[in-house]
């Protein structure tokens, strides 16, 4: 039997939604594209960079210094970039970062194809990078903040979410293939690439947005547009009031603060083990293929993607503080079992529920930020945000590839993967974060 589509049966589709922050914004549009060719990149780079650091050492333990040397910049920029992106062009903020993480990525690869890469210089490179990004994540959480308006920011996160995923499917895989059967600087020169089609979708974003509003608006051309800082933000003097703003924006409520310091925590146990020990797990502990880990990594995708399309689905939901720390424990879950599994296959499966898991906390908490933090101060608590989530990740990082070189990789998987779900549980014994809703 052939549905007939009335518009009554069209307007019920849960899938239909989807469809709104395309048709309500080409702002969303010019955003959208734009990180999801820029994360094409990235997600290329994020395989074959451990892939490349244990084909050169071997070592765990370097491995850690590699992910630290990215982290530390990323997080030493933080409390500077909330200032920043506050107070200047947020788009053109995002620009310059993807024309300087082309450059980057364009140097790495040159130096990889003519077998001139070596740790140190990676090190200084991967630094670099971090300190890039630790500039353009606020202000892109800033960006999207705007965009997304309440009447489609459920679809907007979920569907911007989904596709990011999306290209996990394909972006580890080919990563993996690149490695397997050409090199490591041809999949760095791909991730060059991607930044700077990620800028011309920028510039677009940009021309538009000043096209369509600064008719309607009498301020100077460095706040003509939403993605610009408000006026009323310019009267802190420097970085650290507004530091301290962010912090009072934070501590006024409690779902807030209380997750930003457990994941401080929790990303520690989890990011350590898919950094530093899943490679060494793949490479080194079972001998598999550098496309399975790719593999795995895109099937992480697939398991974001169906937590993203279920979660997109209504546009409202109950007990969200449980469904929240819920996700992040099934991602510990898996994590914990990741070692004992003797086949590709169930490691696949087990990091698919990894990726389910993350998704659900990852659009809950998105949500709640743009619901919860005044735009004018959002670049500044994006800032703390993404503070708290990576400043102990450097020390992390070295902490689990030093305990996996000392007790062994499978160990050091269970300490940690066991670490961060009792936080979880810890967590979730507080009311404010139990009954949010």
């Amino acid at each position: 039997m052939i549905p007939v589509h009335t518009p009554e049966k069209a307007s019920s589709n849960p899938l239909r939604g989807f469809a709104a922050p395309f048709a309500s914004s080409r702002a969303f549009l010019y955003l959208w594209l734009g990180h999801l060719i820029s994360f094409l990149g990235s997600s290329i780079t994020m395989v074959i960079l451990p892939v490349l650091v244990y084909s050169m050492t071997g070592s765990t333990t370097i491995m850690g210094f590699v992910m630290a040397a990215y982290m530390l910049p990323n997080v030493l920029m933080l409390p500077i970039s909330g200032h920043i992106v506050d107070r200047y062009d947020r788009v053109r903020i995002m620009m310059l970062a993807d024309i300087f993480r082309s450059v980057i990525m364009l140097t790495t690869a040159v130096l990889s194809l003519s077998g001139l890469l070596s740790i140190p210089l990676l090190f200084v490179l991967v630094g670099f990078y971090g300190l890039l990004d630790g500039l353009f994540q606020p202000a892109y959480a800033a960006v999207r903040a705007t965009v997304f308006t309440p009447d489609i920011r459920n679809a907007a996160n979920s569907l911007t979410q989904m596709t990011t995923q999306t290209v996990r499917l394909i972006g580890p895989a080919l990563g993996g293939l690149l490695i397997t059967h050409l090199s490591a600087g041809f999949g760095f020169g791909m991730n060059a690439l991607t930044y700077l089609l990620s800028f011309l979708c920028l510039i677009y974003l940009r021309k538009f947005l000043i096209v369509r509003l600064r008719p309607e608006l009498s301020a100077p051309p460095l706040l003509s547009d939403p993605f610009s800082p408000a006026p009323e933000v310019q009267s802190a003097p420097d970085w650290k009031a507004d530091f301290k703003e962010g912090v009072a924006v934070l501590r006024s409520n409690p779902w807030l603060w209380i997750t930003i310091l457990a994941f401080s925590f929790i990303n520690i146990c989890y990011a350590g083990i898919t950094s530093i020990l899943v490679p060494w797990l793949f490479k080194i502990h079972h001998g598999w293929e550098p496309y399975l880990y790719g593999l795995a990594v895109t099937f992480s995708g697939v398991g974001a993607i169906v937590g993203g399309l279920l979660y997109g689905m209504r546009p409202q939901w109950s007990h969200r503080g449980l469904m929240a720390y819920g996700g992040a424990f099934l991602s510990g879950l898996a994590l914990l079992l990741l070692p004992f599994v003797p086949t590709p296959i169930g490691a696949i499966a087990l990091f698919a529920l990894d990726g389910f898991g993350l998704m659900i906390f990852g659009l809950i908490w998105e949500i709640s930020l743009q619901e919860l933090v005044p735009q004018e101060a959002f670049g500044r608590v994006a800032s703390l945000d993404l503070l708290g989530s990576f400043a102990l990740l450097p020390v992390g990082y070295i902490l689990v590839g030093w305990l996996a070189d000392l007790i062994g990789g499978v160990a050091t998987i269970a300490i940690f993967a066991g670490s961060g779900m009792a936080c979880i549980a810890l967590v979730l014994s507080i009311p404010a974060i139990r009954k949010f809703q």
